[in-house]
């Protein structure tokens, strides 16, 4: 099912792998490694992320401070590649407790058995709405969000005199020929998030055709979101020629010149991501997992998520920088797809997508 959902007002993602096209799922989970530690004496907690995540190092000395435990932050690849891996790795994980699990995703490590079962001691006011479809017993908590959009570069319209795009069905449009640049949906996640706003909107019939017309129109597209927003968007610092890219509904409070922002987030664009927290199956400190979850949703951490990650967070018991506040509009009724529908056609979206750029 396809449908626009009430975003609440309150995910910087790195690239898809196209391992995620062979290495997914599927296998009979590993037995625990009877070599792990088990020490009741040992105070750390592996907190398994994708790249991108940091947070202050004085927030994290508090975690040790309120719960005895340290974190010891590994890094794992981007959302989709840390997803396969603790899929591949279920009953014997690489850590104690997963972080950045997004909804295009999520599916699929619940489905793999990777994770128990953890509802937070305390859940704070909003948490609940960004609950997985689905997930009754609450395997994932939800972290962070955010929401894919198209931008453009407003100074560059303005001083071409040109009326800028507004929808999805602008960007085919000969106006906005060879102006468009987006991140490849193989090779990153904003690229994965753009092409599934594109099936959302316009279904399983007409999704590959209006990709079709994109290309058309001189769409480029490249691997990741770094490159398409720093070397090709005008606005990027760089040498960009192109002033419409995928990005975020975050990225125009990042933008500010003498007071006002330069780049304009198209609302209707927009594709909700969630990140989500876990505790993993196998876990040697199950219990110090529990605690990094419970302390994912604190006012400190979920108070540090913008300035530290880009993304918004989803307790609504604290307040954005201000920036945020004014310039980091989220959109009302963002894209979305149903995570058990993105589970069963990923790979054949993905395929259909390269097929149809590669014309």
């Amino acid at each position: 099912m396809r449908t626009r959902t009430p975003a609440i007002t309150a995910t910087a993602i790195a690239a898809v792998s196209a391992l995620l096209l062979t290495a997914c799922g599927g296998g009979t989970p590993a037995e625990p490694d009877a070599e792990k530690s088990s020490s009741a004496d040992d105070k750390s907690v592996v907190l398994l992320t994708h790249d991108s995540f940091t947070l202050p190092k004085e927030v994290l000395a508090e975690f040790t401070e309120k719960t005895g435990y340290t974190a010891e932050i590994r890094h794992a690849g981007d959302g989709g590649e840390l997803t396969t891996k603790i899929a591949m790795d279920t009953g014997n994980p690489d850590g104690d407790a997963v972080f950045g699990v997004d909804n295009t995703f999520a599916s699929r490590a619940i489905d793999q058995g990777a994770l128990e079962a953890y509802t937070p001691s305390e859940i704070p006011e909003g948490v609940s709405d960004f609950d997985l479809p689905g997930d009754e017993e609450h395997f994932l908590t939800p972290v962070d969000n955010g929401s894919v959009c198209v931008n453009i570069d407003t100074e560059w319209f303005a001083a071409k005199k040109l009326t800028p795009p507004e929808s999805l069905d602008d960007l085919a449009e000969p106006a906005y020929k060879d102006l468009f640049v987006a991140p490849g949906a193989a090779t990153s996640t904003p690229g994965m998030a753009f092409l599934l706003a594109t099936v959302a909107e316009y279904g399983e019939d007409g999704w590959a055709d209006y990709w079709g017309k994109l290309m058309d129109n001189g769409t480029k597209v490249v691997d990741g979101w770094d490159q398409a927003y720093y070397s090709d968007f005008t606005q990027g610092g760089g040498k960009g020629t192109r002033p419409i890219v995928v990005s975020y509904d975050s990225s125009p409070a990042f933008t500010v010149k003498d007071g006002k922002t330069t780049t304009k987030a198209l609302l209707d664009t927009c594709f909700r991501q969630v990140e989500y927290a876990g505790v993993l199956k196998g876990a040697d400190h199950p219990e110090g997992a529990k605690a990094l979850i419970d302390f994912m949703l604190s006012d400190s951490v979920q108070g540090a998520l913008p300035e530290s990650m880009y993304v918004f967070p989803v307790s609504s018991r604290v307040e954005l920088p201000a920036d945020w506040a004014k310039f980091a509009q989220q959109p009302t009724s963002p894209l979305s797809v149903e995570p058990e529908e993105i589970e069963e056609n990923r790979e054949a979206w993905l395929a259909t997508w390269s097929d149809t750029i590669a014309q």
